[in-house]
């Protein structure tokens, strides 16, 4: 049996010094043997009967001797692992240690581990919700978007004004120069302000079919894209055609035609309802997100470099994708900005030590109140995504295959922030949405 002793090297790493007693490693030596020598053909032996002695002259003794490590060192490393009760995060970085005569093979594995979090006071907090409050003109607004989803489009001879429905060409440009995303043909669009740069739909109304304009528009000072916050478009628009939404009355045929509702006034309260389900969800996502930032700073541990760098890699990733649907690159993105890639990952260190510490800190709570993802909490998150994504469970799980673990962590992260909403003093209160705690 193999013995270890442990070194402790910083709050997040350490250093263990595992041994292999000699008979040990001559038992998994005479296994690796036999593994390689069914392998080999010599002349004059059958196949899997070279002598060790022989094999040994040809391929070197030290051919078994790793093999037999391959599968020693693993082994060991687990076990001391298990004997000191210790949480990895990342890979151990392995080296074999100067070995004395008669002496038991010595192996040194520094890896970084979960740093030990001594938990403070988390029950019984006041937190801040925001308070549920859904009003007609809410349950109003909403009747008239679900109208609007089952309108029809009816082609018309007039000048476009707000609300249509148009086709057309632009082309954009700043002084004499377009700009990415500043142009499109056969475009189909919604004449809506909110859905637009300032000045971009107005400039629109008024034409009719077969027309062309130019006018200018002028980009919000907080704009997504930097480079053209604050700056004055020009665009040169030809429409094609113009529709208009017809939209349904809201009455008791409406309703009936949505579902099994007697009447109008049923759909107002299922929508109600549904409206009053979503503000509760979100009132309870800020109250828990305001509780964890209280944990945050009433909690102070070390943090595992490798997790913080994972973190931030993810981060990139984030904005290498959002760059990605707008069509660009994460090159194209940090040429925009003026940043470098290490600059982008250096202005994230703040952001991923907050939510790595934030996941480190569910993780206690949920391993000190024994919080689990049961089988049952298992199945009930597949038949979930089952139905959104209209796939049978069993194709689900096996496209989760490599990574139920992940699902796992999420439903133990869920189920310990509704523990800890539950066991804290909620109060109703007009708050900011706070940052929200990442699933990293």
């Amino acid at each position: 049996m193999t013995t270890s002793t442990l070194t402790r090297l910083a709050p997040t790493k350490i250093e263990l010094e595992i041994a292999i007693p000699p008979d040990e490693l001559a038992a998994a030596a005479d296994r690796a043997f036999r593994q390689l020598v069914a392998k080999v053909k010599l002349p004059g032996f059958r196949p899997g009967h070279v002598p060790r002695r022989v094999f040994e002259q040809t391929y070197g003794e030290a051919t078994i001797l790793d093999r037999a490590m391959e599968e020693l060192v693993p082994e060991a490393y687990a076990r001391a692992v298990r004997e000191h009760d210790l949480d990895p995060v990342d890979r151990p970085q392995m080296e074999f240690l100067e070995q004395e005569s008669g002496q038991p093979t010595r192996i040194k594995a520094t890896v970084e581990v979960r740093p030990v979090i001594t938990l403070g006071s988390y029950r019984g907090i006041s937190v801040p919700r925001p308070p549920i409050v859904i009003t007609d003109e809410d349950v109003d607004h909403s009747l008239e978007a679900l109208a609007r989803e089952r309108g029809t489009l009816i082609p018309c001879d007039r000048p476009a004004r707000l609300g249509d429905i148009v086709t057309l060409d632009y082309r954009g440009r700043i002084g004499d120069e377009p700009f990415e995303g500043g142009s499109a043909e056969q475009q189909t669009i919604e004449l809506s302000e909110d859905r637009f740069i300032p000045g971009f739909a107005t400039g629109i109304v008024g034409l009719q079919a077969g027309e062309s304009r130019e006018f200018e528009a002028t980009f919000p000072p907080d704009y997504a894209q930097p480079e053209l916050a604050g700056k004055v478009a020009t665009f040169a628009v030809t429409l094609h055609d113009i529709k208009e939404l017809e939209v349904p009355l809201l009455d008791d045929r409406f309703a009936a035609g949505l579902g099994n509702y007697e009447h109008l006034e049923a759909l107002r309260r299922d929508v109600r309802a549904r409206l009053e389900a979503i503000a509760q969800a979100r009132a309870d996502r800020q109250a828990a997100n305001h509780l964890v930032e209280r944990l945050l700073s009433e909690h102070q541990f070390e943090l595992p470099p490798s997790m913080v760098e994972r973190e931030i890699d993810h981060l990139v990733e984030e904005v290498a994708s959002n760059a990605g649907r707008s069509g660009g690159t994460l090159e194209s993105y940090l040429e925009d900005v003026g940043q470098t890639q290490a600059e982008l990952r250096a202005g994230f260190v703040e952001e991923a030590e907050r939510r790595v510490k934030g996941t480190l800190l569910i993780e206690a709570i949920a391993k000190a109140e024994s919080i689990v993802a049961t089988p049952a909490d298992i199945r009930e998150e597949l038949e979930s995504l089952s139905r959104r994504y209209g796939q049978p469970v069993e194709r689900i799980r096996k496209a989760l295959a490599n990574s139920l673990h992940g699902l796992e962590d999420g439903i133990v992260r869920n189920k310990t922030l509704a523990f800890l909403l539950a066991s804290s003093e909620l109060t109703d209160a007009a708050v900011d949405a706070p940052r929200q705690l990442s699933d990293g």
